[in-house]
């Protein structure tokens, strides 16, 4: 029998920690949405073009991200212990862990950039891709950087700062777009290759700003402290990349099926992928929100795992699958219900627009499925019980949704519509097995 009152504290403190990483994570891809915002009202060429490149680009963010999540259990725990100074110590490492990550997602980009001519785009659309590319690319490395002090601070339940952050970046990334991209104030009309400078420089003022709030806010004097003593802790460093690796490995392939599914789209034609950007920025706006709600999830597990209480390790993950699935409620409904007008928003084409409409049914096919596996991978991840999550989102996304995606879209015939009905069947998957592990792994804790 439900009891709401044994949830109720639990259900508060998510949504306090909760809304700010939400306006935050969705902020954080934002800053590469407002481009295309803004550049569909510029030319439907430049459109489709950044949804190729915004398409791979968010799959390198998304590893990185996911890859520094794996610095929020160990902040959590240490947090909940009270051991600040050590915390310390996981920043600095953090900080070399996450450059190294970030040096090699750019040389795969770099690998990416000389072949984007053999991957089946629109020829005509090719020196708009190759330009923002660039720009994009360069953004990753303050993308790294940022994301270090953004799971410190988010581990340690602060989380506004980033929020904050984000949306002050965002703010200057939209005036800059207005800028460059329509050469306003004697500015040259660059199109998309200002959108590409833009999100560049608002990238990079967020980490000057994060650099300066954690070097001179006595808030975190504390850590501060932890970061100076000297130490040559190898472990600590391997720590990390042991956590991180599967988390990044597990949301890279969960992007990993978006981007192809984005190449798949690029064979159909050029309105098709524009089509394809308007729904992905919407859905990932959706997806954004939900894992800023399980990251909640995440830093409240790591908090009671290292108090060693389970029962509300497990009470914590309930209490957001419930939040998730209240989120996504709301969410599905505004995009059902205001379809057209999203779609206007992004573009003037009237061909785009109804294209967008016919994607409706199958994003919200998978807003359970999504919901479920945000959940509960962020609460494995909580625990530090990471390792598995790779299998289970090679078997989600590559045994079962880009195979349906193929099938549906192009041996079914049913075009751009039909390769994103890959998307419930994958997702699902990933939900039902994460939650499986979770439940299996707390209920043995339970009974010890």
């Amino acid at each position: 029998m439900f009891d709401f009152e044994s949830y109720k504290r639990h259900y508060k403190v998510l949504i306090t920690l909760g809304i700010p990483i939400v306006i935050g994570q969705i902020g954080f891809i934002a800053l590469g949405f407002a481009d295309t915002f803004m550049v569909g009202h510029h030319s439907t060429e430049e459109l489709a073009a950044s949804s190729f490149v915004t398409t791979i680009i968010n799959l390198a963010i998304l590893i990185s991200i996911g890859f520094s999540y794996g610095l929020i259990p160990l902040v959590g725990s240490l947090y909940g212990q009270k051991k600040y100074e050590q915390i310390g110590q996981v920043i600095r490492y953090g900080f070399y862990a996450n450059l190294l990550v970030t040096l090699l997602l750019l040389l795969a980009l770099g690998v990416v950039y000389l072949f984007v001519d053999r991957m089946g785009q629109p020829e005509e659309l090719l020196p708009l891709i190759r330009t923002f590319f660039l720009y994009q690319a360069a953004s990753l490395f303050f993308v790294g950087l940022f994301n270090v002090f953004r799971q410190f601070a988010d581990g340690i339940t602060n989380t506004k700062i980033s929020m904050w952050i984000l949306l002050a970046a965002n703010a200057i990334n939209i005036l800059l777009n207005y800028i460059f991209i329509f050469g306003h104030w004697g500015a040259p009309e660059m199109g998309l290759e200002g959108a590409g400078l833009g999100t560049l420089i608002a990238r990079m003022l967020m980490v000057v700003t994060a650099f300066i709030l954690f070097f001179g806010s006595k808030t975190f004097a504390v850590y501060r402290k932890g970061l100076k003593i000297p130490t040559s802790d190898l472990s600590l460093f391997r720590k990390i990349n042991k956590l991180g690796w599967p988390i990044g490995a597990q949301m890279g392939m969960e992007m990993a099926s978006f981007t192809f599914v984005g190449i798949m789209v690029g064979w159909l034609g050029t309105i098709e992928m524009a089509a394809h950007q308007v729904m992905i920025t919407v859905s990932t706006i959706c997806f954004m929100a939900y894992y800023g709600l399980g990251s909640a999830v995440a830093v409240r597990v790591s908090n009671f795992e290292g108090q060693g209480d389970y029962q509300q390790v497990r009470r914590v993950s309930y209490a957001g699958f419930h939040l998730m699935m209240l989120l996504a409620l709301v969410s599905s409904s505004i995009v059902y219900f205001f379809q057209n007008e999203l779609g206007g928003l992004f573009t003037d084409s009237q061909e785009v627009i109804l294209m967008f409409s016919t994607l409706i049914t199958p994003m919200l096919l998978y807003q359970f499925g999504d919901g479920l596996q945000v959940c509960y991978a962020n609460a494995l991840r909580g625990r530090g019980d990471v390792n598995i999550m790779m299998g289970i989102a090679f078997i989600a996304y590559f045994i079962v949704s880009l195979p349906a995606s193929y099938f549906f879209g192009f041996v079914l015939e049913w075009g751009v519509r039909g390769v994103w009905m890959g998307f419930p069947f994958g997702l699902t998957t990933a939900g039902i097995l994460y939650f499986w592990r979770f439940y299996s792994a707390t209920n043995k804790m339970i009974k010890k």
